[in-house]
């Protein structure tokens, strides 16, 4: 059954990337909401068909991370549709979970607070990074986001209208230890961002990025309690984002309303920056 309820995005044409769980499947949600018909790509094609046939779009299973493919797919949406009006970069991955590293890092911070810091253990996050754990995490982030960027622009450009947003991190603005693989992805994003926008703009498309700050998905669910609950602490604002929090900034990015915004960057992040 489909949750359409039409509006402002009537007959637009969206693709959202890892829409079929999390963030991507909030941010088709709200689009579809205000009338979008929205592309919903993942990996899953169960994940992605279950929220597809929510908001009344379609599913395009493919790898961010394949440039041949994400092409192809963009081409036969418009091939399709006529146009392709948004795009929403905002399939990813998590660092995966090092249970021995994550428990020497709690040790670690337990010995600064006490002052013993002639005491502290290398964690050796960045030393312990494989080149496939690089590559990988780049290639999904940054070469997905580059990827699909320039498949849209490519119909987008001719046209003189869309709307591109790519979603980054709050780690690109404040990097934390542990995940300089993600976080710099997450920053070539930001530069990947402000550079093609200044590139476009002339020819009415708008780039833009979101850096979330820590938002309650499935990507989180390796964290455990302890983890959790020091990241709320860390939060001004006490708790995590919801989903449906950063989709409204989306939506923003994705519409008319927004047509100032070139470039920009927005930090969603409950007080992170």
């Amino acid at each position: 059954m489909s949750n359409v309820r039409g509006g402002i995005l009537d007959g637009q044409i969206v693709i959202v990337t890892g829409g079929g769980s999390g963030m991507g499947a909030a941010f088709a949600r709200r689009l579809a909401a205000d009338g979008a018909h929205v592309v919903v790509n993942d990996l899953d094609e169960a994940t992605a068909g279950t929220v597809a046939e929510e908001v009344g779009g379609e599913v395009a299973v493919f790898d961010v991370a394949d440039s041949s493919a994400f092409d192809a797919a963009v081409d036969r949406i418009v091939a399709h549709h006529g146009r392709l009006d948004v795009m929403i970069n905002n399939a990813g991955i998590a660092p995966p979970r090092d249970e021995a590293r994550t428990m020497l890092n709690y040790e670690n911070q337990a010995k600064r607070m006490e002052g013993r810091i002639s005491e502290l253990i290398p964690v050796d996050y960045t030393v312990g990074l494989s080149d496939e754990q690089w590559d990988r995490m780049i290639r999904v982030h940054l070469y997905g986001t580059f990827h699909g960027t320039r498949a849209a622009l490519r119909h987008m450009t001719p046209r003189r209208s869309g709307s591109i947003v790519n979603i980054s991190s709050i780690l690109a603005l404040r990097p934390a230890p542990g995940a300089v693989h993600y976080s710099a992805a997450k920053a070539g994003i930001i530069a990947l961002t402000k550079s093609t926008a200044q590139e476009v703009a002339p020819f009415g498309v708008r780039v833009n990025a979101v850096c979330p700050g820590w938002v309650d998905t499935p990507l989180l669910a390796p964290f455990d309690e302890i983890t959790r609950a020091a990241i709320v602490m860390q939060t001004p604002v006490g708790r995590m984002a919801r989903p449906e929090e950063l989709a409204e900034v989306v939506r923003f990015l994705a519409g008319p309303e927004s047509s100032y915004c070139v470039g920009e960057v927005f930090p969603v992040s409950g007080g992170w920056v």
